[in-house]
This record gives C-alpha cells, structure tokens and sequence, in this order.
C-alpha cells in the first residue's frame, strides 16, 4: 500500500495570523497618516495664510511624485519588509519629534514644510514596499482576499483617523495630535517585525547585480511587455483622471451651486465612502470574483454613467444615491485593479510595478486638479462631469477590448 500525500488546505487569510498581523499595522500606519495630515493642515493654518497652508500641504507631493520609481527599486533589493519597517520607523520619530517641539516653542511654516518634505520622501518609498509585501506573507489564490482587506482599512483611515486628530487638536493642540500619530506608527513596528517572509518563487532576486537604473528599467520593460499588467496601468491612469477632478475639485462647487453646503458635500462623500467600503468588503469575502477582468471593464463604464448622472442631480437624497453607486463600483474596479496586479506580477518585480501604479494615480492623476478646476469655472460642474465620465468610460471599454486584460482571471 502506498501513502497518498495531501498538500496542508489553504488557511483564508482572515484567519491567517500572518496576514492579520500585516493588516494590523497597515491599519495603524493608515490612521497615523490620516492623524498626521488633519494635524499638518490644522498647524499651518495656524501658523500662517491659507496660501501658505496650502504650499505646505503640497510640499510632500513633489518628492512622492519624483522618487516613487525610485522606491519600487528600492523595495525590490532590499526587500519591503524592511523598506516598511524603516519607513513607519522614520515617520514615527518625525512625527514624535515635532511634537516634542510644539510643545515647547512654535517652529513656523518652514519647519513644517521640512516635515511634510520628509514624509514625501518616506511615502516614495513606503507605497510600493506595502504594495509588495502581500505575497511574502500568504498564498497567491489569498491575495485578492487581501486586497479587499487592504481596501477596508483604507476607508478606517478617513473615517476614524480624521475625527480622532479633530478631537486631539481640539483637546491638547496640534502637538497632541502629531504625538497621537507617532505612536499610531509605532504600534505597527513590532507587528511588522513579527512577520515570517516567504522565500520567492524561482531564484532570489530581491537584490539586483547590476544598477538601480539597470533594475528600474528592467521593470519598465517587464511591465511594457506584459499582456495584462502594461493595459492595466492604462485603464488606471485614464479611470483616475476621469475620476479625480470631479471628485476633489467638482463637488465643493456642484455643492455650492445647489445650495447643498458643506454637510451635503459630507454626505455625498459618506456614500462614496460607504459604497467603496462595501466593495472592498464584498472581494474580503468572497475571496475571488470570475471574469475579473471583464467585471473590471464592466464596472468602470457603470462608474462613469454614474460619474455623469451625478452632475445632474435635482435633490440631495438622489446625489447621495448616486455618490454609492460610484464609490461601490469605483471601488469594486479599485480593489479589482489591485487584486490583478497582485496576483498577475511576478513578485520580484512587484515593487516596481506598485510604484508605477502609484505614480500613475497620486502623482499623474492630480495634475488633473487645476485644469478640472478652470474648466468647471468657465463651463460649470455639469459638462466637466460629463467629459471627466466619457474619460473613465473610455478606460473601462479599453479594458473589454484587450483580449489578455478581459480575459484575466484571479487564482482559485
């Protein structure tokens, strides 16, 4: 009689302490930087004009635009959990040490656009290394369960982090609430430290032999070559300039237009919050979804049917309506994006290709924020969405028509 060997079941990564562990300090990283950036915004407002204020909250933009490439570089030789572990390190003195300082003396504009420079810097480095670590801690068939779980502590950043700096600034000032973001970073070091990396497929190839620009081209031309990976990075960057502007520039003005004020524009963001949280929520449970690709197509047309409907609408009831059904497929399309670059990427080159993905949709897509603002002050909100909608929309049928793209599927 011969013994049969029957390879140890999948553990979900729900239940996985290694996932569990890494979804603990992403959760604490992210509600550090939703504490950190009301703090930033609330101390130099403070500090000085709302012009100045605004300088310095786009002071970390630059460095985070330029450098991301340089980041997913990075993480690839040296590996992302230390490229993480370093980052949160970094961020957790920073912001510690500029509590230590507000209480003690006011630094000015200049010391806070020198934060805010260096957590641009730590963010270059710190998106694509998270982006890479999933598949060192879990099966490929867990990692678009992972996404979803990674959406949802997303969303806990807005919506707890904010009101919890809100409530410190209010209680003990803005160094209170930077101290509140040191430890929130620092809680996730000894969590990401406990993790246990599994070895990549094939031959270690964490570190490259040759330069970091002979390694940042070798992913560029990796990504141009792959049948899914290369028209993804398309269909992101033309979703997120459809989407963005609308967004960030357009509802303030639809907003004021309508005579909905400042609580409908929290409203309407509740349903966009709401809906991509259940999306997110939706693949954590299911773990999969078939036609991945084609659903990806699918929802980022409906998205923009949805993007364009909401320009036109009468009542509040019906914008907030209309506001879940993007954020719900919106963030459906997200998280399927990201699930498809997890799993479709060769993991040596994950970091890479995360950092091309991040640059496409925080340094490219917000370049869209003054022209969408100019074009909604000559034209108003109304044709803006309609043209930002016919955007998105092209992004989604460009995913239906490239046969590699339509036809991806995430592992069982």
């Amino acid at each position: 009689m011969t013994a049969t060997l029957i390879a140890p079941a999948t553990r979900p990564a729900h239940r996985d302490p290694q996932v569990l562990r890494w979804l603990g300090a992403y959760t604490a990283s992210t509600l550090g930087d939703s504490v950190y950036y009301l703090s930033l915004s609330w101390a130099a407002v403070s500090s000085g004009t709302p012009a100045q204020a605004g300088l310095v909250m786009a002071v970390s933009a630059v460095p985070r635009a330029l450098l991301m490439l340089v980041g997913g570089v990075i993480a690839d030789r040296l590996g992302p959990r230390r490229v993480v572990i370093a980052s949160d390190a970094v961020r957790c003195l920073v912001a510690l040490g500029l509590a230590a300082t507000l209480f003690l003396a006011s630094p000015g504009l200049g010391a806070l656009a020198a934060v805010a420079f260096v957590f641009g810097v730590v963010d270059a480095l710190f998106m694509p290394a998270v982006g890479a670590l999933p598949p060192r801690i879990t099966d490929r068939d867990q990692l678009a369960r992972v996404q979803g779980m990674r959406g949802i502590a997303q969303r806990l950043g807005p919506v707890l982090g904010a009101p919890l700096g809100g409530l410190a600034v209010a209680v003990g000032g803005s160094a209170t609430a930077f101290g509140i973001a040191g430890i929130l970073f620092a809680l996730s070091l000894p969590l990401l430290c406990a993790l246990r990396l599994r070895p990549l497929p094939g031959p270690d190839r964490t570190t490259g032999g040759g330069t970091a620009l002979r390694d940042l081209g070798d992913g560029l031309r990796y990504l141009r070559r792959h049948s899914v990976l290369g028209p993804l990075m398309i269909v992101v960057l033309l979703g997120d300039l459809g989407f963005a502007g609308p967004l960030n520039v357009g509802l303030a003005i639809l907003a004021d237009q309508r005579g909905w004020g400042a609580a409908g524009i929290g409203w309407i963001l509740a349903g966009f919050g709401t809906g991509a949280g259940a999306a997110s929520l939706l693949l954590t449970v299911k773990g999969r979804i078939p036609r991945a690709g084609a659903v990806l197509g699918g929802t980022v047309v409906l998205g923009a049917v949805a993007i364009g409907a909401l320009a036109h609408a009468p009542q509040l009831p019906v914008a907030v309506g209309l506001a879940l059904c993007v954020g719900l497929l919106a963030g459906l399309s997200g998280v399927l994006c990201g699930a498809l670059v997890q799993t479709a990427c060769d993991p040596a080159y994950l970091g890479r290709v995360s950092a091309v993905s991040g640059l496409v949709s925080l340094g490219i897509a917000p370049l869209s924020f003054p022209l969408a603002g100019a074009a909604i002050g000559l034209w108003g909100p109304g044709p803006v969405f309609v043209v930002s909608a016919a955007v998105c929309a092209l992004s989604g049928v460009y995913a239906l028509a490239v046969p590699a793209l339509r036809r991806a599927e995430l592992p069982r």
